[in-house]
């Protein structure tokens, strides 16, 4: 009799404890949910130290310019799809998340794109900024007035009809650019890329007054082979002003002239 005894009273304080549990869950749930929005706290990547956006570019993006102010909100109200939504829409950022803590702070974290390289093009017989990058992904998002990316310029007529670098056909040109990108010895030699009507690559370096023909943007383990071979033992020998042109396009070749 006893034993049942302290049975039942182990059952009752489980359940007890149990029905607080559960009891302090609802509370809490209540209350997050009927908490405002006390504050915004934005937390922007810088991979590779890229810094296109600022706190407040990023509050713009949030509100509408203000249009839209979150700070006061009940969180009832706040959609925090939406924002996210209406944050991706701006070119300089690829990602975000957009969540909430208990405090009623809501907790914004932004990944920018990273560039690969600055498209200019021609305009009116001179070189003109268009405003843009062509990011990882293969596509173009504009320039910032905060930051300035040292990265190769990007030139030709090849982009009069292709305004993106994110299909299966310019798939070989954006792994060029990103062989560049990720090679410490190319990125740093690497200035400038012509591409012609027929995706055919022409670049220029930092070092010396030759240009390289590339050729198009396929065998790229073969070509920087080649060219590293040139770097590395023909023009220091001959010297890096005695060359105008330097072609690696053709299998088993290297031209200087």
């Amino acid at each position: 009799m006893f034993s049942t005894f302290k049975s039942s009273k182990k059952w009752l304080f489980a359940f007890g404890g149990l029905l607080s549990l559960f009891g302090l869950i609802a509370f809490t749930e209540i209350r997050h949910g009927q908490k405002h929005v006390k504050a915004v706290e934005i937390r922007i990547n810088q991979t590779d130290g890229y810094r296109f956006l600022t706190r407040r570019d990023a509050i713009g993006y949030l509100t509408n310019e203000g249009a839209d102010p979150v700070i006061g909100k009940d969180y009832a109200d706040v959609d925090l799809r939406r924002l996210e939504k209406r944050l991706k829409q701006h070119g300089l950022v690829k990602n975000c998340q957009i969540s909430r803590d208990l405090e009623g702070t809501l907790l914004v974290v932004i990944e920018q794109p990273r560039p690969l390289a600055r498209l200019v093009t021609n305009g009116d017989g001179a070189r003109t900024v268009s405003g843009q990058y062509v990011s990882e992904d293969g596509n173009f998002f504009p320039i910032s007035m905060n930051y300035s990316a040292r990265v190769p310029i990007l030139t030709g007529n090849y982009f009069a009809q292709n305004r993106s670098l994110a299909s299966e056909r310019n798939q070989p040109l954006l792994n060029l650019l990103k062989r560049i990108h990720d090679d410490p010895f190319w990125r740093a030699q690497i200035a400038e890329l012509s591409v012609d009507e027929q995706g055919e690559v022409i670049m220029w370096p930092q070092m010396g007054n030759h240009q390289i023909e590339f050729g198009p943007p396929t065998e790229l383990d073969a070509k920087f082979k080649k060219l590293k071979l040139v770097y590395t033992d023909v023009l220091p020998a001959k010297g890096w002003d005695r060359y105008s042109r330097v072609s690696v396009q053709y299998r088993n070749q290297i031209v200087c002239q």
